[in-house]
């Protein structure tokens, strides 16, 4: 990567990572043909269909974005593709699902992010209520049916994946079923437009009470748009400001993204919105923003993420190099992840100053002039194009290395930048 180089035109949102996963645990509802558009080509997307492919699931590419889903008659986990489940988390949310078509199964650990000890107990709490047993094994997770299900259920922790697998236990189950601490982030909010498509009845989508009427035998043929990626969205903002850019970015899903940009306003970023107009599932609000190059300056107050409707926890690694070019010193909290923080401390290899107080708070002054180096990719999504986009800033040349964590949530990331003005080469 060539840094320091200006950014202009337009560039636009895709759909998201975690908005197609959870859609894909959402289709084994259904017993017949789900057709999905706008679904990503990433590395996370494939490894579920490795696994979808390894169940008996049918899964074929349709259009460049759009393919259907068609599950078999019966299922067998006995040829369940472990190395691919081994590398996403979002395995996990097949629980549910699949609890609905087999008395008893294993499901191999799951992978994901590398970034400090990493539980199911949302999950493992919630299904537990909604009748199953989950058994923790070397290797594996074995899950069996219990008597006893009970008809409301509260959430152990604020788990998006843990909500979206209660949602789809409840959604197969004969009964009406109240859950509340659910979670009303944009991938939980996709899942309830689709099962609500699919003629599942859900009230109070987008509070944190839910109640689902399940039916365990829908078998229709159903076709459903994935909404926009405000993480890619916010991978963009901070492209721009590290850059000092002009940038128009659109389809921009702006429910998800406004403490994020009150708070660059807040630090003196200048910018304009369009009207709201909706995204192809009919339901998501978009906006098209600009953001102007500006001056910033570092808040009184420390930067957190927090459940929906707080800053996305996927968010909070790109205001670390944000605040490395804002005057003063910002205070970076993050709480949620476990060691996530001391990634941040790579960009001292860039040039910045950011001092790990703990595992899970920095110190980062501002501003710095930012240089090229050669870093190796943390094991973990969000961290990883937290470099990526701080090395645009960064005068000089710099090598990213072992590039598969950006590949797993971002479609031919490189490319796109390139064609509006950064210089950055794929070494094979």
């Amino acid at each position: 990567m060539e840094g320091g180089h200006k950014l202009s035109g337009q560039i636009t949102t895709n759909a998201s990572k975690n908005g197609a996963t959870h859609l894909f645990a959402a289709a084994l509802v259904n017993r017949g043909k789900t057709t999905f558009h706008n679904i990503p080509r990433i590395e996370e997307v494939s490894r579920f269909i490795e696994v979808f492919k390894s169940l008996g699931i049918k899964v074929v590419w349709i259009g460049k974005h759009t393919l259907t889903i068609e599950p078999p008659r019966t299922f067998s986990v006995l040829n369940i593709n472990s190395r691919a489940t081994g590398k996403i988390r979002s395995a996990l949310m097949l629980i549910g699902p699949l609890s609905a078509r087999m008395r008893s199964f294993r499901l191999p650990h799951i992978g994901g992010c590398k970034m400090g000890e990493r539980t199911i107990a949302a999950h493992r709490y919630a299904l537990e209520d909604l009748g199953l047993k989950i058994e923790t094994k070397e290797n594996y997770y074995q899950i069996s049916h219990n008597k006893w299900i009970k008809k409301e259920v509260v959430m152990y922790e604020a788990s998006d994946t843990g909500t979206t697998n209660a949602i789809l236990r409840a959604a197969i189950l004969p009964q009406r079923t109240v859950i509340d601490f659910a979670q009303q982030n944009y991938m939980v909010l996709e899942v309830c437009y689709f099962l609500e498509k699919l003629g599942i009845e859900i009230e109070g989508i987008g509070t944190k009470t839910l109640v689902i009427k399940g039916n365990p035998n829908i078998n229709t043929e159903i076709a459903y748009a994935n909404s926009e990626d405000p993480v890619e969205t916010m991978l963009f903002i901070t492209a721009a400001i590290m850059t000092h850019s002009k940038l128009l970015i659109r389809r921009v899903p702006i429910d998800f993204l406004k403490v994020e940009l009150l708070k660059l306003e807040k630090m003196g970023l200048h910018y304009n919105m369009s009207r709201n107009y909706l995204s192809d599932n009919g339901r998501t609000k978009l906006v098209d923003i600009t953001i102007k190059p500006s001056k910033l300056k570092a808040l009184y107050d420390k930067i957190h993420a927090q459940p929906y409707p707080g800053i996305n926890t996927d968010n909070l690694p790109f205001f670390v190099p944000i605040v490395t070019q804002a005057v003063g010193t910002t205070l970076i909290h993050d709480w949620m992840w476990e060691d996530r923080a001391i990634f941040f401390t790579e960009l001292n290899r860039l040039g910045a100053s950011v001092r790990l107080a703990d595992p899970h708070r920095v110190f980062v002054d501002g501003p710095s002039k930012l240089k090229g180096a050669q870093i190796v990719c943390p094991p973990a999504l969000r961290p990883a194009v937290m470099l990526m986009t701080t090395m645009l800033g960064a005068e000089g040349k710099s090598v990213l290395r072992n590039v598969y964590a950006i590949n797993r949530g971002y479609e031919d990331i490189v490319g796109r930048l390139n064609r509006i003005g950064a210089k950055i080469k794929i070494l094979k």
